[in-house]
């Protein structure tokens, strides 16, 4: 039995509460196995297909939920700001690609799940279907709802500077933190916590430095207090992976958390990745030394 459009919406909107405390859980990827079997209202819903692109659940109106693989057969891709092209799924334009379509029509929201690797995903959501081109066998997907009514040709100089803003933080900020967390194994560099949701993606050099690219080697997983420590400079980490505390933080008497949290910390050697690929770039974290030094 196929839901009423209102509970079909509650739903959805449980899931996504749900999905997000999951995500944050596994520093901002959620597994296929997890996703299969996904605990919901004291039971358990499949929020993946099973090998398909496309999950069309018999009891919902729309899709509930799109993969899109960066090494996967179809041109999936960022389109203008804000906004992300799906292609139909091959064959007829009706099938899977049907209960697609119907999200354009209903203005339910949907999950959309990038894979990072085999059998790990970065959810995106909400997302929402905001056009059909059956003549170029694609969906236009908005990756927030405040652009669910705008057609992308439409933006202004100012509406695209939102656009590229919703952009870096709804698709690229979530990327970046999953691809650095898990190359870290969900631990933080320096003190080695294993909590995903008290894990942050730092940039060595920010992304908003010409150097400051989006990519692991330019990324630390740290945890919260020493992730605000690195930005604020109180806590410096050498080209040779060494961490070192603020001369006057270390002669400070505060209690357990600056004495255990950042001084003992200082002198000790980072955790790197295990891929070399993965690992921090020498010469970048030679360029933030030097920041750290001089303030």
């Amino acid at each position: 039995m196929v839901l009423s459009l209102s509970d079909d919406l509650k739903l959805r909107e449980r899931i996504m509460v749900r999905l997000a405390h999951v995500r944050d859980q596994g520093g901002g990827v959620v597994t296929r196995e997890q996703l299969s079997n996904f605990a919901i209202d004291g039971g358990q819903r499949r929020l993946i297909d099973q090998s398909r692109g496309i999950w069309n659940p018999q009891d919902l109106n729309v899709t509930l939920s799109i993969v899109s693989s960066p090494d996967g057969p179809y041109d999936d891709r960022e389109v203008d700001e804000g906004y992300f092209v799906y292609s139909y799924r091959a064959g007829s334009t009706d099938g899977d690609n049907r209960k697609l379509r119907a999200a354009v029509e209903f203005s339910l929201p949907l999950i959309m799940l990038r894979k990072l690797k085999a059998g790990i995903f970065v959810p995106i959501f909400p997302v929402f279907v905001v056009e059909d081109d059956q003549e170029a066998r694609h969906f236009l997907i908005a990756l927030d709802e405040s652009l669910r009514f705008v057609k992308p040709q439409s933006l202004d100089i100012r509406a695209k500077e939102y656009a590229q803003q919703l952009t870096r933080r709804r698709l690229h900020q979530p990327w970046f933190r999953a691809s650095v967390i898990r190359a870290y194994e969900t631990r933080c560099a320096v003190c080695r916590l294993q909590h995903g949701e008290l894990l942050d993606a730092a940039h060595i050099v920010p992304d908003s430095d010409e150097a400051g690219v989006a990519h692991i080697s330019n990324g630390l997983s740290l945890c919260k207090i020493h992730h605000a420590a690195y930005d604020q400079n109180l806590m410096g980490i050498r080209p040779d992976n060494v961490v070192e505390i603020n001369r006057e933080l270390l002669e400070e008497r505060d209690g357990p958390m600056l004495k255990y949290g950042l001084q003992q910390m200082h002198g000790t050697t980072i955790t790197l990745p295990r891929r070399k690929i993965e690992r921090p770039s020498t010469e970048l974290l030679e360029v933030r030394y030097n920041e750290f030094k001089a303030s």
